[in-house]
């Protein structure tokens, strides 16, 4: 009876349904969330590594060229995920408090910064594209191969922007399916074109598929947005703007984007720091490592949106017992699934890796890091369910100096110690990224249980 009841919510949360989660059953509310939420970024996780298969058959440098990239375009993530938080966050608020006129202009709000930002980064992205590349560590042949992949991807980065913020604006409505449709049908173009257009134009064709993917997505998202069948209602008055509402939401949206653009630059220092110490075949074996690193991190990602939709919700409710418990809930069951994804890391990780290259250099690299970085997987998914939710009750400056004093303060400087000072090289950046990110957990969780962000004000 319990496993049909299931069933039912299941079923229930993938309709996409608008739904009161500041009331009833939490399990259920968290289910209804999570579901679509954690399927939304599972098929991008899968594009990863097909991505990352297709392209990993073009050699090492096309594989160190697309890390390196990624590497520099997680800084546009960064600038995405915190306008996409700030969005959750004021839409879920207004939601909360049955004002969905404002909700809806927030959101248009968004988009309208989101326009802006996309022009300032994408611009200097193509024109530099060699340059990026050689400040990354890249050696000649990586650059000669990989400048045309860094353009394109660079230049189309307003789709990755705008993905990231419209579902951003439908997840604070409470409509998470509607957010894994568009993303669904982004990776799936995605995962369709990648080996056909790898196979026709080489790695330059794995950058042109994924503008062409996340683009459609965009403009599924842009029917539903404007259609006036949701509870949101955005027209293109509601685009004029307003400086109050923009103020507000760059407030809340550069620390979320500042906390995403210290964890990111952490990365591209590590990724550096590989690179420098242990050559292309180290480099190209850590990113095959990364992709499935990734693979399991954005499904417990999307379980941590529901807490960062809930919290503000239930906080706009006036509902707050109900929104710290909405926390503990998924931070539980974050915490289950990535204790099973560190035992399939630790035990696995030879088989994982070859999956993705028979290169008989690169798969030891790979391999170490995996199980290296697995070790840390427990406190990753408590860690994220604790910065989203604050990010989602609107108080975005605690996490971003908890990423400070975690990634610049900790992670940079013992990578360092331990790579140079104890000679242990690319293991010693890879040691550093577990020992970080659970002392990183600790932080959030602490910051969590003091209950400052229960009177932030959206």
């Amino acid at each position: 009876m319990r496993i049909n009841k299931y069933i039912q919510t299941i079923k229930e949360s993938l309709e996409g349904k608008e739904h009161d989660y500041t009331s009833g059953s939490l399990k259920k509310a968290a289910l209804l969330l999570a579901v679509p939420m954690i399927l939304e970024l599972s098929l991008e996780s899968v594009f990863a590594l097909v991505d990352m298969y297709f392209v990993g058959k073009l050699g090492p440098a096309a594989i160190a060229t697309v890390g390196l990239t990624e590497s520099v375009i997680t800084i546009i993530y960064s600038v995405a995920m915190g306008l996409s938080t700030a969005a959750t966050a004021i839409v879920a608020r207004r939601i909360g408090e049955k004002s969905p006129e404002e909700a809806s202009k927030a959101g248009a709000q968004s988009v309208f910064i989101s326009l802006i930002f996309t022009i300032l980064l994408s611009i200097p992205g193509v024109i530099f594209a060699e340059d990026i590349l050689l400040l990354m560590g890249a050696q000649k042949e990586v650059i000669e191969q990989g400048a045309i992949f860094t353009r394109i991807m660079l230049g189309g980065s307003i789709v990755i922007i705008l993905i990231f913020v419209i579902n951003g604006i439908f997840r604070g409505a409470g409509n998470a399916a509607m957010a894994m449709k568009s993303l669904w049908l982004a990776s799936i173009i995605n995962i369709i074109l990648c080996p056909i257009f790898i196979n026709w134009m080489g790695l330059k064709g794995a950058a042109i598929a994924t503008v062409i993917g996340r683009g459609t997505g965009v403009v599924y998202q842009c029917y539903h947005l404007f259609n006036g069948k949701s509870i949101l209602k955005i027209s293109l008055t509601k685009f004029r703007p307003d400086l109050k509402l923009i103020k507000n939401i760059i407030n809340l949206g550069w620390p979320a984007t500042m906390q995403f653009i210290i964890a990111s630059g952490s990365w591209i220092v590590l990724t550096r720091l590989v690179s420098e110490t242990g050559g292309t075949d180290a480099s190209a074996g850590y990113q095959v490592a990364i992709r499935n690193v990734v693979f399991f991190i954005l499904p417990a990602w999307g379980l941590s949106n529901a807490a960062a939709t809930l919290v503000g919700q239930n906080l706009g409710a006036g509902k707050i017992d109900r929104a710290e418990k909405s926390v503990m809930l998924t931070a539980k069951y974050n915490a289950l699934f990535m204790g099973f994804v560190m035992l399939l890391f630790i035990g696995f990780a030879e088989g994982i890796v070859s999956i993705f290259t028979k290169d008989p250099n690169l798969i030891p690299y790979g391999a170490e890091s995996l199980r290296i970085i697995g070790y840390g997987y427990i406190f990753y998914g408590i860690g994220m369910v604790m910065t989203q939710a604050l990010n989602g009750a609107g108080d975005t400056r605690t996490p971003t100096l908890i990423n400070f004093i975690g990634f610049w303060c900790f992670q940079i400087p013992l990578a360092y110690v331990l790579a140079y000072q104890f000679n242990l090289k690319e293991t010693g950046a890879f040691i550093a990224i577990p020992v970080a990110e659970t002392f990183i957990a600790l932080l959030a969780l602490w910051a969590f249980k003091r209950g400052k962000w229960k009177v932030v004000k959206v």
